[in-house]
């Protein structure tokens, strides 16, 4: 969902009406905010959240990561992506090398893109078709300058506490902060509270109801577990099988192939 250029499935407006039937699905209305939760002050400069954009595609930056020596910030792999928007298949879709730059909004320098998923599947020849589908997951170096005044704290919710390695039941209230540059720069409807509806691909994915659905330009964004976990990383906008649910791709395991395909040392930063 990358604004200005998608190797995702949807380009939409998402109709009121959609809302309104995720709520009749879940037999009920959306999960408000948990007891005690209170609103997190967004620092300036670089944190989850904010814009970024590669090569004119711009989406929503989730966690910030480090292996001990470079900092990185999270996306969605698909925000390099080259091909069409069918083209949803990370082990055959096309996809920027390496080396790219990325713009980051509060940066003073690019970023570069250090890690793809699309890419490391490809040379590793994966061929689970879950990974396949769903690893949807991209790191970006920051330049030093930038690293050493990174926040890892999530907008408004705060965290995360570390990496959600459990998945997600039905009916958890899950938390995410998305800012595609669609909203003019409001950002009333950035922060959004749903529920996950079900999992898939033997967990790689999560479908999750929100209010207000993810729009294009808010890929990649960070979703957060009932404890402030990282439980993801938001890939999709879905007609089928749930209207409107947002595809999550889980951190998890995006991380254990991350590790797995050159990036040994890398982990999560704790907001």
């Amino acid at each position: 969902m990358a604004a200005a250029r998608s190797a995702r499935r949807l380009i939409a407006t998402v109709a009121a009406g959609a809302a309104v039937a995720a709520t009749a699905w879940l037999g009920g209305p959306v999960a408000a905010a948990a007891p005690g939760d209170g609103p997190v002050a967004t620092e300036p400069g670089v944190h989850p959240g904010v814009q970024t954009r590669t090569d004119g595609a711009q989406c929503t930056a989730n966690f910030v990561f480090t292996d001990g020596d470079a900092t990185y910030l999270g996306q969605a792999a698909h925000c390099s992506g080259t091909g069409s928007p069918t083209d949803v298949d990370g082990c055959t879709a096309d996809s920027l090398p390496l080396g790219t730059p990325v713009e980051i909004a509060g940066a003073s320098r690019p970023g570069t893109l250090a890690y793809n998923s699309w890419l490391a599947m490809q040379a590793a020849d994966e061929t689970d078709p879950d990974a396949c589908a769903f690893n949807d997951f991209a790191l970006v170096r920051l330049d030093p300058a930038d690293a050493a005044t990174v926040s890892a704290t999530v907008p408004v919710f705060g965290g995360p506490t570390g990496v959600d390695t459990d998945g997600a039941q039905p009916g958890e209230v899950v938390r995410s902060y998305g800012n595609s540059e669609l909203r003019g720069g409001v950002t009333l409807l950035s922060p959004k509270i749903g529920t996950v509806a079900t999992s898939r691909g033997n967990g790689w994915s999560h479908d999750v109801l929100t209010a207000t659905p993810g729009i294009p330009g808010d890929s990649g964004s960070a979703f957060l577990s009932p404890d402030g976990s990282a439980l993801g990383v938001l890939s999709t906008l879905q007609f089928a099988p749930l209207p409107a649910s947002n595809g999550v791709s889980d951190l998890a395991k995006m991380l254990d192939y991350a590790r797995a395909h050159g990036m040994g040392g890398v982990r999560l930063v704790t907001g």
